[in-house]
């Protein structure tokens, strides 16, 4: 046990941020995105969309950004964006994680803008083509295991190169952002990788969310933070990240629990609907019980990470934690209750029991964030 005198202060985070409560305007957020996706056709849509070989429907994207603004959304109006903020982004991933979107929108409108965010004012011509949507971004997961990379500086500029591994929509980013170790330490680099890359797709469980291996020699990189910044900006959008996947995993128990309700109330045995069993019954309001939870972490990290990402870290942590088994847990369920039909690899519950998986994968499982909420709290 450390020493009193060791313990760091614990980032307690207030009882009740002010972007807590659901707006007027995310509200009609929500009801226009999902009249948007459901539009688009369902899972079955999805499944062809992610087989195409970019793995997304380019129309759907363009729908997504210039009509919903889902990559200007939460970016200050001085940059070129609408001024509003992760608390919205909250919302857009919730509507994303229900309708198992394969487009761009965690990799690019999500980390990509956030990532950019940090060049220049007077730069800022990759983050504008990531704003029309012209350009594609991702962010690798910023640590030495998967940015095996080197940074150059050269008369005309920085150059990376080396390869950076499980990229997110990696196989057609046009931007990739990546940590590289320079002479002067660790730094964040905006990489343009151009034809002369090498792009390994590899072979995931989730055909809905494909990671891409990809190998760079001497690609042009624009420096976005120096080495003393760098691992608080690393920490930021790892944050960024475990939220947005919090906030996609809160999408999928909501629809778990809306596709088991109607199958049980429908699905009849000795007579009667299988939902009118109290052990069903039981069952059903378990799901209840992990949608609310996921609802009340996912929802509360956003607002407080929306006002100081720093103080947000225990409360992205819990919800890291409680929305990745909650997402398991209930595809797991749902497939359970729905019988044998649930067992087969055409229903769509397993789409989502495999995003559920690869998003705990990217972000660690739920005992990854427990051990990260000790280190918090100073246990």
């Amino acid at each position: 046990m450390p020493t009193p005198s060791t313990v760091v202060e614990p980032p307690w985070p207030r009882s009740e941020p002010a972007g807590l409560a659901p707006s007027p305007e995310q509200a009609a957020l929500r009801e226009s995105l999902r009249a948007i996706l459901d539009k688009h056709g369902g899972i079955a849509q999805v499944r062809a969309d992610s087989a195409t070989e970019q793995g997304f429907s380019m129309p759907l994207w363009r729908t997504l950004v210039d009509d919903m603004s889902v990559a200007t959304l939460a970016v200050p109006e001085e940059r070129g964006g609408l001024g509003y903020s992760v608390a919205e982004l909250a919302t857009v991933l919730e509507e994303c994680g229900r309708a198992l979107v394969c487009e761009p929108v965690y990799s690019s409108a999500v980390l990509g803008t956030q990532a950019l965010l940090l060049t220049s004012p007077d730069d800022q011509d990759l983050l504008t083509g990531v704003l029309t949507g012209d350009l594609l971004a991702t962010v690798s997961a910023l640590d030495a295991t998967t940015d095996d990379l080197h940074a150059e500086r050269t008369a005309s500029g920085w150059t990376v190169s080396g390869t950076v591994t499980h990229l997110p929509c990696g196989g057609s980013a046009e931007v990739i952002v990546a940590s590289a170790h320079s002479v002067d330490g660790r730094r964040l680099f905006a990489l343009r990788p151009g034809p002369d890359c090498v792009r390994t797709g590899r072979t995931v469980l989730d055909p809905t969310r494909r990671l891409s291996d990809v190998t760079l020699r001497e690609c042009p990189a624009v420096a976005l933070v120096g080495p003393d910044a760098t691992d608080s900006a690393a920490t930021r959008l790892r944050d960024l990240a475990t939220l947005a996947l919090a906030c996609e995993n809160t999408g999928i128990v909501e629809i778990m629990l809306e596709l088991t309700v109607a199958y049980v109330s429908t699905r009849r045995q000795f007579d009667r609907a299988i939902g009118s069993f109290q052990a069903v019954k039981h069952r059903l309001a378990d799901l209840l019980v992990l949608l609310e939870r996921s609802r009340s972490a996912s929802r509360y990290a956003a607002a407080l990470y929306a006002e100081d990402p720093d103080s947000a870290r225990l409360a992205v942590a819990v919800a890291g934690a409680v929305c990745t088994d909650s997402a398991v847990r209930a595809a797991a369920e749902a497939i359970q209750l729905h019988g044998g039909i649930g067992f087969t690899w055409e229903h769509p519950v397993h789409s989502y029991f495999r995003r559920a998986l690869g998003n705990e994968a990217a972000q660690g499982d739920s005992r990854t964030h427990r051990q990260r909420i000790g280190t918090l709290v100073g246990l």
